[in-house]
């Protein structure tokens, strides 16, 4: 083996050490494994802990439709549904998130986001669960409009559903498509600030006090200094022998 591939081999080691043990493996299809500690919710199905492979299998205008299998990628377990859900800010590694739950309840999955992907992908819910993760996580939750045993995925109609118990469209409360910049506007309704995915600068406090004391200070120790220096030029001039001097 050259030196070449010795070293291209160790970096590969290198790295696949580097790698969080929860993200196995991803391809542009966003292929991912994950394992679980814990028992997890998906929309329909409670999973115990184990390894799972999470993989988008279709994207549509307005939904993805994402499979769940086994850590293989060989036994589907179940098929989701999910709608596109923009972020800001990309990050290096895989983001998953889930809704709020009583103590005691099983994590349930809201969002999937893929390394270096500003969109990912946030579960939709049967309408009944939907309303109680609202309710209980306090954000809006995308569901499943109609009541269906085996609704068609790419055609069911969807609607996201409020804390307050709801049914509003999704566009209207989860950002679906990036956006070239966000207004906030402030609790009084005064003003608004821009955001643009980057922290803005931090503001300046005013100038309170006058800068002529600061320069009065400067004036005196430049003196100070200039004086300091001529004393020890005229000590030297002093200690200095005059021509023809001997001792």
């Amino acid at each position: 083996m050259t030196i070449r591939k010795t070293v291209l081999a160790g970096l590969a080691f290198a790295l696949l050490g580097a790698t969080p043990a929860v993200v196995v493996g991803q391809t542009m299809s966003q292929r991912t494994v994950l394992t679980f500690s814990q028992p997890f919710e998906i929309p329909g199905h409670v999973l115990p802990a184990g390894t799972y492979t999470f993989q988008l299998v279709d994207s549509l205008s307005d939904r993805h439709i994402v499979q769940v299998s086994s850590a293989d990628g060989s036994r589907p377990i179940a098929i989701v549904l999910a709608i596109a859900n923009y972020r800001l800010e990309a990050t290096e590694r895989t983001v998953m998130t889930f809704n709020e739950v009583p103590v005691g309840s099983p994590e349930t999955l809201r969002a999937w986001f893929a390394p270096g992907r500003n969109w990912g992908d946030e579960f939709v819910y049967p309408k009944r669960r939907a309303l109680e993760l609202a309710a209980t996580s306090k954000v809006p939750v995308p569901a499943i409009a109609v009541a269906a045993e085996d609704p068609d995925l790419k055609t069911v109609p969807l609607v996201a559903v409020t804390p307050e118990q709801q049914e509003v469209p999704v566009a209207a409360v989860i950002q679906t498509t990036p956006m070239p910049e966000q207004r906030v506007a402030s609790t009084s309704g005064s003003q608004d600030t821009t955001l643009q995915g980057r922290d803005q600068p931090a503001r300046e406090l005013p100038q309170t006090a006058s800068p002529l004391f600061l320069v009065g200070l400067l004036g005196i120790a430049s003196c100070g200094v200039a004086g300091a220096l001529l004393a020890a030029r005229r000590a030297r001039g002093r200690q200095r022998p005059l021509p023809g001097f001997r001792t």
